[in-house]
């Protein structure tokens, strides 16, 4: 006889991994929120991203007038600074997702303008294995966690990890390596995120509390777009 314990959506109520303590519909409920926030951010990235892309005048005024140059600084800067209220106002409501579109807007503008000289191809090959590896990366750490692994002992080596390509990227600005080192950095930093993809929904799933669904959304939103740029870098620098 069917009953709602068969039906998928009443599967949320399982545990996502043993000995689970807390509910698991309210940690289902989580995980759907912050996925729905971040499905929000990348779709307004890509709406950004492609206006920014197709719009030749605004490409032009930031890459070639002075006055472009100082408001593309701007908009690096901005989601590094708004990262410090986002993090104090996250529970904050309305001001939390105030602050969250501004962040996604900022950063949405400035990866339009990584890829308005980049061609087509590039950046369609850069999306599809980006969307690839995240889906493959997130079912393959809900399936790990449910079968108890866990990988919280990933957070001190990626983050070292993350100095040391912070590091490569500012001697590449000072001294540019060419192809091969665009290729490099490109290669190493989707790896990195790779791995953030993996401890952030590990961190998603166990760890972080039902009042910081911008947090985690922030950091999985960082690792996708950061993933994209990698591989954006790496297939640049193979196609050039």
């Amino acid at each position: 006889m069917w009953s709602r314990k068969d039906d998928v959506e009443s599967g949320l109520s399982q545990q996502l991994y043993p000995a689970q303590s807390e509910s698991p519909d309210l940690r289902w409920g989580f995980i759907r929120k912050v996925y729905s926030i971040v499905a929000i951010q990348l779709l307004a990235t890509v709406a950004v991203g492609a206006f920014v892309v197709s719009s030749k005048p605004i490409s032009h005024f930031f890459t070639e007038t002075s006055g472009g140059y100082a408001c593309y600084i701007i908009l690096i800067i901005t989601p590094l600074i708004l990262l410090c209220p986002l993090s104090y106002y996250h529970q904050t409501h309305p001001v939390n997702f105030l602050l969250l579109g501004i962040f996604t807007i900022a950063l949405a503008f400035s990866i339009g303008l990584s890829c308005a000289y980049t061609n087509g191809k590039t950046i369609l090959e850069a999306v599809i294995l980006t969307a690839a590896v995240v889906v493959s990366l997130t079912l393959y750490t809900f399936w790990a966690a449910k079968r108890g692994h866990d990988f919280n002992f990933l957070g001190p080596f990626l983050f070292c990890s993350l100095i040391v390509l912070l590091l490569f990227g500012i001697i590449q600005i000072l001294f540019p390596l060419g192809k091969i080192g665009e290729m490099i950095y490109g290669c190493v930093g989707s790896i990195i995120f790779s791995g953030y993809i993996v401890y952030d929904t590990d961190n998603l799933i166990k760890r972080y509390t039902y009042d910081e669904y911008i947090l985690a959304a922030i950091s999985l939103y960082l690792d996708i777009i950061n993933l994209f740029v990698s591989l954006l870098s790496l297939f640049r620098g193979a196609n050039s």
